[in-house]
């Protein structure tokens, strides 16, 4: 598996719809299985479910990996084209394994499998047991271009969206948002359509927006100057209380107000979080600061980016005494790590945890609890702090690990001069320098600027944070310019900006 091109990156393995060739999709399937084998959580007779999104290449690849089920002697179930929160939710409460065909937001020449054990995602602890399986080819199995020889069709689908729609209508109520009028961008995300009867099924008018015959990448954490003017768009075409969508597989939100507004992922992770009455939430590095400030939760704890990094310290903090732990992403993705029972309510209504990204609890969640007022006005009860985010992409790897290796050289004094070479002009004088993922710098005056390598594409990612929109906006721009202009990953042992 190591010498495929396909690799782990933040969240199960991606690669070029090139290189993940039926014998490598294979290949990771029975290494995932056979080392829940060594776990005790797979044998002969099992089932292991399978979904995937709607890129080209997703049926192929499930094909793959339903033979390679098969040729352990398991039963593969198809759970269809199908949000990955919903195929999580179905195999956790069947207790049985399961994977993701999908490449969430990145383009369409790339896809991915994310990984599931029968209680909960593979962690980093996991991809090391797996990538240490040796699996055993059958001979005449494929072809010399690495395909199945012999393809075989995916099994009949089994509906897993039913249990999906009812987990949160059960919990929020069949009225919880009657009167709104919620806009559904529903472009390529597999989940366009379950998200649409949800909407409908909590009592709102649903208005498909955008749907697409082709893959569209759209990204919760970098939002495409397109999808910011479609919103801004339709919300000045007609009357929306709100727009809702996510990344392809349905697992990572996007929530506008009435005017078209998209609300940043983690700003939403902290209205969910607070909606829920969480008493610990844990996020990575790279989100809003806003957390903090908001003064709403009596324990917070940082860490590095990926939902496996998020969900083990949940565990943690559960294994700490928390009772009601939830995590989120920069992008949006919300975890819940315990069952919540709703207040107030007489009939019992608890919605049960699902420690992996989901994008339809932060959407309704807040769309609720702004009622009767606007999502705007509930915004205007946190703190002004602002997160923006963008991209270098096309952007080699090694350019990003020479980047961040000449950034975090040496000792902190070392660390802070070379830093503030390059970006005192922009930002002035460093207070704090962060490298739990990447190189995050606090300035002085309170702005942000973080840069981190993609961990699934040739990427690299620029955060800022300031107390406005424009600030955030401005810096992260001079931000991608200055390293442009400058180059600083071609150094050769000089500070950056001699």
């Amino acid at each position: 598996m190591t010498q495929s091109g396909v690799a782990f990156g933040t969240s199960g393995a991606r690669g070029l719809v090139s290189a993940m060739t039926d014998l490598v999709c294979y290949g990771y399937t029975q290494g995932f299985l056979l080392y829940l084998a060594g776990l005790g959580e797979f044998a002969p007779g099992a089932q292991v479910a399978l979904a995937g999104d709607l890129r080209p290449s997703t049926p192929r690849i499930l094909a793959a990996c339903a033979e390679a089920v098969r040729d352990l002697g398991a039963e593969p179930v198809f759970c269809g084209y199908v949000p990955t929160p919903a195929l999580a939710l179905h195999a956790f409460a069947q207790g049985i394994p399961s994977l993701m065909v999908t490449g969430s937001h990145i383009p369409a020449d790339r896809n991915g499998i994310k990984f599931y054990r029968p209680a909960g995602e593979v962690l980093k602890d996991d991809e090391a047991g797996m990538k240490r399986q040796v699996v055993t080819l059958p001979e005449g199995k494929f072809t010399a271009d690495g395909m199945l020889a012999v393809p075989a069709p995916l099994p009949e689908p089994f509906d897993v969206e039913a249990a999906y729609l009812a987990r949160y209508r059960d919990f929020f109520g069949a009225d919880a948002l009657a009167g709104l009028r919620i806009g559904v961008y529903q472009h390529s995300a597999v989940g366009r359509d379950i998200v649409t009867r949800i909407v409908e099924a909590l009592g709102a008018e649903a208005v498909p927006l955008g749907r697409a015959d082709s893959f569209i990448p759209v990204d919760t954490e970098a939002v495409r100057p397109e999808d910011i003017a479609l919103a801004k768009a339709w919300a000045a075409e007609q009357p929306l209380d709100a727009i809702v969508s996510t990344d392809g597989d349905s697992d990572r939100p996007l929530l506008a107000d009435h005017t078209g507004t998209w609300m940043r992922g983690d700003v939403l992770g902290v209205l969910c979080a607070r909606a829920l009455g969480a008493d610990r939430v844990v996020t990575p590095v790279s989100s809003n600061t806003v957390l903090e400030r908001s003064g709403s939760f009596a324990h917070t704890l940082r860490t590095r980016i990926g939902s496996p990094y998020v969900i083990a310290a949940m565990n943690e903090a559960r294994a700490d005494g928390g009772t009601r732990v939830c995590g989120y992403e920069a992008n949006g993705g919300f975890l819940l790590g315990d069952a919540i029972a709703k207040d107030g309510a007489k009939d019992g209504a608890t919605l049960t945890e699902l420690p992996t990204r989901d994008a339809v609890l932060p959407m309704l969640a807040v769309i609720h609890a702004a009622r009767p007022g606007k999502l705007t006005d509930l915004l205007a009860t946190l703190p002004p702090r602002v997160t923006y985010s963008d991209r270098l992409q096309e952007f080699p790897v090694e350019n990003s690990k020479a980047l961040i290796a000449m950034l975090t050289a040496g000792d902190d004094a070392a660390q802070k001069a070379r830093a503030e070479a390059l970006f005192a002009p922009i930002a002035g004088p460093i207070a704090t320098i962060d490298r739990t993922d990447g190189f995050r710098m606090t300035f002085t005056g309170g702005a942000v600027i973080h840069l981190r390598p993609s961990g699934n594409a040739p990427e690299l990612r620029c955060y800022t944070e300031a107390d406005s929109e424009a600030e955030a906006t401005a810096l992260n721009r001079a931000a991608l310019a200055l390293l442009l202009e400058r180059r600083p990953w071609e150094a050769t042992g000089a500070p950056a900006g001699a």
